[in-house]
């Protein structure tokens, strides 16, 4: 097992090629922060490992997105703040409505883009995310602090060519801000800010289906789902959690 997660980092992590992932930029080691934070894998066709991020709701039960992995494959999963990883194996369920390219304007990306990953063996990370209340993102104001956690991608290198991702696998932390309007296409999605200049971090490559947590608590709002440009910076999008039908496929399992 240590040498298969050697390898996984040796290969930088084949990132999702099928929607944009998600992780943390701006941001500062999670270390014990949120413990109930981890990283999930499934081995790609190609060589490597699709990666995405998600939250513990219990000993088996894992929080992700939908667009991260292939249902009928194992996923496996690991609560480690950073390499080595020793992971869990697990079933992916992805919520049956999700349809990809099926909702309205820039929010087409997808549609209830979230999962589930049941896990073989249970875990106890230390501590666990909670679920929150039906419409709670609707009684939020704007700038509400978000807390943002994820694996993956921290920034970029540039200059001499394309730039080149920075990834260390390693949990990170970053604050961020509900953007709350009234020209919301779909009322699926939250926007968060993903501005450096504001002293807040944002969401990039390798982090889908992280939790979007109220800040000061470990309520999840919502879940990494997309970017919208190369960058990771402007507004990310992420898929509500509060919404009765999504709370009713988390609930069942």
């Amino acid at each position: 097992m240590r040498t298969w997660l050697k390898a996984v980092v040796a290969v930088g992590i084949v990132l999702a090629a099928t929607a944009p992932g998600l992780t943390v930029t701006n941001g500062i080691p999670d270390g014990n922060r949120h413990p109930y934070v981890g990283i999930a894998l499934q081995p790609a066709a190609g060589g490597g490992f699709y990666v995405c991020s998600g939250a513990a709701l219990s000993p088996t039960k894992f929080l992700t997105a939908a667009h991260c992995f292939d249902p009928s494959l194992p996923a496996f999963v690991s609560y480690a703040s950073q390499p080595p990883f020793t992971v869990v194996q697990g079933t992916v369920h992805n919520d049956p409505d999700w349809c990809p390219g099926c909702g309205p304007g820039l929010q087409g990306f997808d549609s209830h883009d979230v999962a589930v990953i049941t896990l073989a063996t249970p875990v106890n990370p230390g501590a666990f995310a909670a679920l929150p209340a039906p419409g709670l993102v609707d009684s939020l104001p704007m700038r509400t602090e978000v807390d943002i956690v994820g694996y993956g991608v921290q920034g970029f290198i540039r200059g001499g060519g394309l730039p080149q991702q920075i990834f260390t696998a390693i949990r990170y932390f970053a604050p961020s801000h509900l953007v709350q309007s009234n020209n919301r296409s779909s009322l699926e999605f939250i926007k968060l800010t993903a501005n450096p200049a504001q002293g807040k971090g944002g969401v990039c490559f390798g982090d889908s289906g992280g939790p979007d947590i109220l800040s000061g608590t470990n309520v999840i709002l919502a879940v990494n789902s997309y970017v919208t440009n190369g960058n990771c910076a402007g507004v990310t999008y992420s898929n509500r959690v509060d919404l009765p039908e999504i709370l009713s496929f988390i609930n069942s399992f």
